[in-house]
């Protein structure tokens, strides 16, 4: 079977063909993102308008881009998969209803895809990918979640943020410091040249039980000890090394934590922020002490896109779900309430 996946839940346009008669990291026949970053910079942050009209106006040409990198023409498709949530509506119901359509007009299976799911099983796309049950770590700009996976379809939340998501807080932090939008990714290879130990700061909500998240009170800090320094290029890498091992070590425990409490040592990490080198070094050697492993996406599949849209899609559509003729667009969607492989929803 090939699907044809379309993400547009924010800011980034993704289109991708899964083929699962090849499966793994070899059913990837093609992918392409197209981001808004230019579009959005100047507002320092994401205009859902703005964002949907560019939606409309890249999907079409994008769809036709990535099918014939793939070799396939649109008769070859044998369902399609696009996000329906979480996200901004307006973005979602522009790939809904392209996807539905599309589907229609060609008399094949299309099916609404959570878009955390999508991250979650991301790193499946990879060789030698595990096998549930595993935990996953789902680390991105608006979200901040450990979930237990018994099996592709259930999944228990076991922490979440109680605020700032990691990502969030990475942005937030680099704008606060006079970084450009996007600021996270600066912020984090401005850490790489920054001194360990100069700034110390908390690692939040570790000095008790429980695996929740809190990051809005890092940033707190960093912002005093920003405002508080001679903002001179050597003490703002410094600050940023502080703040990123802070997350770092904030996250590396709650996973420790995790995967005590789920009796478990295979670990997942999706989403934007796990393209984060000193995150996947810290969570490997985590993991390798433990006797077990991290998994990864390749940095290219931890941002929206596409391919992780195309494989949930396929892995759901493959085990007999379809979805009605309605467009769906469900920007608030609770990912307890999928039903497990199998399930036919409706």
């Amino acid at each position: 079977m090939k699907v044809l996946g379309i993400e547009t839940s924010c800011d980034e346009t993704g289109v991708a063909v899964y083929d699962t008669a090849l499966g793994g990291a070899a059913g990837l026949r093609a992918h392409a993102v197209y981001s808004q970053i230019a579009l959005h910079a100047e507002y320092g942050g994401v205009v859902p308008e703005l964002a949907s009209r560019d939606h409309v106006r890249k999907l079409l040409p994008l769809i036709r881009q990535t099918l014939a990198e793939a070799g396939l023409g649109v008769a070859d498709i044998d369902g399609v998969a696009y996000t329906a949530g979480p996200g901004l509506v307006g973005a979602l119901l522009v790939g809904a209803a392209v996807g539905r359509s599309l589907a229609w007009a060609l008399a094949v299976p299309a099916l609404a895809v959570h878009h955390m799911e999508g991250h979650l099983l991301a790193p499946l796309l990879e060789d030698a990918a595990p096998e549930p049950p595993f935990v996953a770590l789902l680390v991105s700009g608006g979200h901040t979640q450990l979930i237990g996976v018994e099996a592709i379809g259930r999944y228990r939340l076991l922490g979440e943020t109680l605020d700032d998501a990691a990502g969030e807080a990475f942005d937030k932090t680099a704008k606060m410091m006079g970084l450009p939008y996007p600021g996270g990714p600066q912020l984090a290879r401005l850490a790489e040249q920054g001194a360990p130990g100069r700034f110390k700061f908390a690692r939040p909500m570790t000095d008790r039980p429980g695996l929740d998240f809190s990051f809005s009170g890092l940033k707190t800090q960093v912002l005093l000890a920003w405002r508080d320094s001679d903002q001179s290029e050597q003490t703002r890498v410094d600050i940023a090394r502080g703040f990123e091992d802070a997350v770092v070590d904030t996250l590396a425990i709650k996973c420790q934590r995790a995967l005590d409490a789920a009796g478990c040592d295979v670990l997942i990490v999706a989403g934007g922020v796990g393209a984060n080198k000193r995150l996947r070094a810290r969570l490997t050697q985590m993991c390798e002490q433990r006797g077990g492993r991290a998994c990864f996406p390749r940095p290219a599949l931890c941002t929206d896109n596409g391919a992780m849209i195309a494989f949930a899609g396929a892995l759901r559509l493959a085990a007999g779900q379809r979805d009605g003729a309605a467009i769906r667009a469900t920007p608030r969607w609770d990912m307890a309430l999928l039903p497990g492989l199998g399930i036919r929803d409706s």
